[in-house]
């Protein structure tokens, strides 16, 4: 008995000191500055569709800033239609563009204006038609890949329409029938009627960047290979983006994020920083070279062992730029921010929403430094009603100018 009791505190001390290796000698202590309301956070579980999450959960806020209400939107209902219409421009294109599961803030936008929306419950729950619990589309896609290359690559002088209602058939077996009619406490609706009592205004929602390769205070489509509806993004300097995220912020207006989340400096468990590898020896135990042998956890774990003290990059205008034109940064993801805060060191993050439930350190929610968002955004999307001033007459001239 007496050698089981002292096997037992042996693996136990072991399990201790184990568990103690990966906590930071200087961990991390954050204080809210400013939190605007949200609604629950969603997984997109096995599916690349991080751009429909973020952006339904954005304008589920901007449903609840307005009117109190929290609503939970269907995000197969934006999957179904937006993949037809992704499918319909790659044979357009005669195969010459992505089809894939990514897309961007500009999609949601488009599937509200043109097809409307149902909440969650009108259709299945993501994954249940395969038997999952959550969204899987390893299954979905390797069958719909092929069919719609195939025909964006036919040897045929002429295509018939009825590729669209085989794809259809493949977006509704996996992702579930878009409802013509459904009940929704107690009352029917069309999803174009539904959207409509949602009392939202869809010419309020833009795109910002800042890129020195097109002129500032102009207008242009990102070249992003997700990004493959053509609509259009405003240009400013960086400090001027990064202003008007803090505005809208202030002003109690959430703001969707689309941008790189590739670096070592964004980890699974909450955080992101812009770290400065060359200026952190004690990240790598040695060299640079080092640290580029060791693998995602592990630089995760070494960023989190320096955690406060950890060095960040100044983000300047011509090393986004740089990044951006090298493939360093790209856009790989999209979230919600909600809310600011500081460290107990004084810097600043936002709070962001990510979609890929309620894991990591703060069950959901990631701290990104404003270092790491100013270098790695490729663009933020938002309520134009949130920054007063020129940037709401740059959009009202190119509304009546018909460009967009």
């Amino acid at each position: 008995m007496k050698k089981l009791i002292l096997s037992i505190l042996v693996v136990a001390c072991t399990i201790a000191a184990w568990a103690a290796t990966g906590k930071s000698d200087n961990p991390l202590i954050f204080t809210s500055i400013r939190t605007n309301p949200i609604t629950p956070i969603k997984n997109q579980s096995r599916s690349g569709t991080c751009w429909d999450f973020a952006t339904v959960g954005f304008f589920e806020g901007e449903i609840l800033r307005k009117t109190g209400k929290v609503y939970d939107l269907c995000e197969m209902f934006v999957a179904n239609k937006n993949y037809m219409d992704q499918a319909i421009y790659h044979v357009r294109m005669h195969g010459c563009s992505r089809f894939s599961e990514g897309g961007s803030a500009d999609d949601v936008l488009w599937v509200l204006a043109r097809h409307g929306i149902c909440p969650e419950e009108a259709m299945p729950a993501p994954g249940t038609l395969i038997g999952d619990s959550l969204a899987n589309f390893t299954e979905f896609f390797k069958v719909l890949t092929p069919y719609v290359e195939t025909v964006a690559k036919s040897e045929g002088s002429k295509l018939t329409p009825q590729w669209k209602v085989g794809l259809q058939g493949i977006l509704d077996a996996y992702l579930g029938k878009c409802p013509e009619r459904f009940t929704y406490q107690g009352k029917e609706y069309t999803p174009k009627s539904f959207f409509n009592s949602l009392q939202l205004n869809l010419d309020d929602y833009i795109s910002v960047t800042s890129f020195t390769h097109h002129p500032f205070y102009s207008w242009f489509n990102i070249e992003a290979p997700y990004k493959w509806r053509q609509r259009l993004s405003y240009n400013v300097p960086l400090d001027e983006m990064m202003a008007m995220i803090d505005t809208a912020l202030d002003n109690g207006y959430n703001v969707c994020w689309g941008g790189d989340v590739s670096e070592d400096g964004f980890t699974r468990t909450g955080l992101a920083i812009a770290a400065d590898i060359e200026h952190a020896p004690d990240l790598t135990g040695s060299d640079a070279a080092r640290w580029l042998k060791l693998s995602k956890q592990e630089k995760a774990e070494s960023l989190k062992k320096l955690g406060a003290h950890t060095p960040e990059l100044v983000p300047t205008q011509e090393l986004r730029q740089e990044r951006f034109d090298n493939w360093e940064s790209t856009y790989d993801h999209v979230m919600l921010i909600y809310g600011k805060a500081t460290d107990q060191n004084g810097r600043e993050y936002y709070m962001v929403k990510n979609s890929w439930g309620k894991t990591g350190d703060y069950k959901g929610t990631w701290y990104m430094s404003k270092a790491f968002i100013a270098l790695n955004t490729t663009y933020v999307f938002f309520n134009r009603n949130a920054i007063p001033g020129k940037l709401n007459d740059a959009y009202n001239n190119i509304l009546s100018n018909s460009n967009f």
